[in-house]
């Protein structure tokens, strides 16, 4: 029966997720994969950090993620501060800390989430071969406590 329950909540989390992950994307934070391939640029890259104080970079190539990036920067937005994006299992040149990185054409900014998404960058890095299961369904990480910190030269 336990397992069963465990099942029944994973599959919940999945469905939550999916509908907070849609819900973004319905509202333009994330757009479709035509208007994105068209207003790619150059990457541009971001340093975030969370409630550890331990900095994570993320790379973007919609320019309107990385204008909307600078308005977080500027203190032009109020609301949408935090990073939400999917998981990469594996290290990159620009972020070679971690065994991780943010897929930059999932990478969008949320005011809440739903907790299934939320994990220290740290906590993470200990627990990623967990992650894409019950642990951050779907390889979506959402830490809340995520802030973007300065905008970085290209590496």
């Amino acid at each position: 029966m336990r397992r069963f329950t465990t099942r029944i909540g994973v599959l919940a989390a999945a469905v939550m997720l999916a509908c907070t992950v849609g819900g973004t994307a319905r509202s333009s934070a994330v757009p479709s994969a035509a208007p994105r391939a068209a207003a790619a640029e150059e990457p541009t890259y971001f340093e975030m950090t969370d409630i550890t104080g331990q900095p994570f970079v993320i790379k973007l190539t919609d320019s309107a993620r990385i204008e909307e990036a600078r308005r977080i920067l500027r203190g032009e937005e109020p609301d949408r501060l935090h990073v939400l994006g999917r998981i990469i299992k594996r290290r990159e040149s620009y972020n070679r800390r971690w065994s991780f990185v943010l897929d930059p054409d999932t990478v969008s900014f949320f005011e809440v989430a739903i907790e299934v998404c939320d994990a220290t960058t740290p906590y993470v890095e200990d627990h990623l071969d967990e992650a894409g299961g019950p642990f951050l369904p779907g390889l979506y990480w959402c830490p809340w406590t995520s802030r973007l910190v300065r905008e970085l030269p290209s590496p």
